[in-house]
């Protein structure tokens, strides 16, 4: 058999394994084919085997042609047929070549926290995996090979700053400034002679009538008050008849058409305290009122507020200033933007929640006390931070890492501490450098890889002081 045909049946053999595997539905794993000395040293050109035209995993030891007619084509016998990088033995490394790695020992080839310093096979006859020095570096490092590192898809993006931001979103209503209402009530003992022409729900304004009363008392008032002012009193006197009268909230129109006419009429007019809406009329025609006794509520809707429910666990973030959209649920995709004005210092103990006030004008009094609106809180600093994809951070819930890209397929695991997250972004307030290169994908896969070297170095430490298994050992025993 000539050494072309042995070289030909190797190809043959790596060519039917992968039409194995392609004809079940499975990709094709790589293959090794290691030509023996022999076989490169066959005719320069000659072909060895023959492959696919369009780079298929389709191969023949023979010519042969595809579905459409076109040939294979040759793969003389200098040409690298194999599909990974094997480890080159003595007689086909090169004269320039570097010397072969110093196995330091072997461990299980499923993972598990066994090594042996000499070849063996575990329980399922399967090889313990070399470990080679330098693949266990005592820099914390994790190294992957070119190979194990295409197959598991990592990739890397360097630390930058930039602005976090996101949005808490909460349920809030719309409530009464209470510094915008007022109530209308007497100061004596009196009666509702008449009530102007106003309900619940009219807008009134300041200084507009909204009942006539009369009392015995604003009576005798009005009177001394008159006689000071026909005697000609001045100073003290005049003053004392005058404050007595406003002790007992007379309106100052009423006191100046007494001083005008000299004349004390039979009721007074009394007039409203702002502009605003009538929330409450309790005055009646004829009715007897006493002092305190509420007969208009009127609330000026200009300015309301808007309560908004946070959850406890979103209270840090949120800050007096900070920007608030509202969105009524009634007002067909309306929006208002305010900010906090307050933060109330007691938290709902039912619900969990705090609450937080925004104050918004209100000109065409579209916002309606009790009215639901849903809260947008935009959180975060415009200043820009350290910030990595959300994808590098490995939290195990008590410790969060990432893993820094050294470079020739080294990583190094480092603890850092997390800040604000947003937009799929994660601050990094400690613990990286801006410009360091993080793992943002297949870091779960490298980070087990260096969970697993920690555990096999401790364990191989541990017990190779006690390792006497001779070396040539090759059964299913344990050492």
């Amino acid at each position: 058999m000539s050494r072309v045909v042995l070289a030909g049946a190797a190809a043959a053999i790596a060519a039917a394994a992968g039409a194995a595997l392609i004809g079940r539905g499975l990709p094709p794993r790589p293959v090794s084919v290691a030509i023996a000395p022999a076989a490169r040293a066959a005719e320069a050109g000659a072909p060895i085997y023959y492959r696919d035209p369009d780079g298929k995993p389709f191969y023949s030891p023979t010519p042969k042609k595809t579905s459409d007619g076109r040939d294979y084509q040759p793969v003389p016998a200098g040409t690298d047929i194999s599909f990974d990088d094997p480890e080159p033995s003595a007689d086909m490394a090169p004269a320039d070549a570097k010397p072969e790695r110093k196995i330091k020992y072997y461990r299980n080839p499923m993972g598990l926290p066994d090594t042996s310093p000499v070849p063996k096979k575990d329980s399922m006859g399967m090889d313990y995996i070399p470990v080679y020095d330098g693949d266990d570096s005592d820099d914390g490092t994790v190294k992957l090979s070119p190979g194990k590192m295409q197959r598991t898809g990592a990739k890397s993006e360097p630390v930058t700053r930039q602005p976090i931001s996101s949005i808490i979103r909460a349920p809030g209503t719309v409530q009464e400034d209470e510094r915008r209402v007022s109530v209308v009530a007497l100061r004596f003992e009196g009666f509702v002679e008449s009530v102007a022409n106003v309900t619940t729900g009219d807008h009134v304004h300041k200084g507009q009538v909204l009942m006539n009363v009369y009392s015995p008392a604003l009576s005798s008032a009005a009177a001394e008050y008159l006689s000071a002012v026909n005697a000609g009193a001045t100073g003290k006197e005049l003053k004392g008849a005058r404050r007595r009268l406003e002790n007992l909230d007379t309106p100052e129109p009423a006191i100046k058409e007494l001083e005008r006419t000299r004349d004390i009429s039979l009721s007074i007019p009394w007039l409203a305290p702002r502009d605003g809406e009538i929330v409450a009329r309790n005055a009646v025609n004829g009715m007897r009122a006493g002092p305190g006794d509420v007969l208009f509520r009127i609330a000026d809707h200009r300015l309301v507020w808007v309560v908004i429910d946070v959850a406890e666990r979103d209270l840090s973030q949120v800050s007096v200033g900070t920007k608030v959209t509202i969105k009524p649920r009634g007002l067909g995709g309306k929006t208002f933007t305010g900010t906090v004005a307050l933060i109330y210092p007691h938290l709902n103990a039912q619900t969990r929640t705090a609450r937080i006030r925004v104050e918004l004008p209100n000109p065409d009094e579209l916002l309606r006390p009790e009215m639901y609106v849903d809260a947008e809180i935009e959180i975060g600093s415009p200043d820009p931070v350290l910030a990595v994809p959300e994808s590098a951070v490995l939290d195990d819930g008590t410790r969060q890492q990432v893993l820094i890209d050294k470079g020739d397929g080294r990583f190094e695991p480092r603890e850092v501490k997390l800040g604000r997250r947003g937009g799929g972004y994660v601050e990094i307030a400690e613990g990286v450098s801006e410009g360091e290169r993080t793992v943002t994908s297949a870091n779960f896969l490298i980070d087990a890889e260096s969970n697993l070297k920690a555990a096999l170095k401790g364990f191989a430490e541990a017990s190779s002081p006690k390792s006497t298994e001779p070396a040539a050992a090759n059964t299913g025993a344990r050492p």
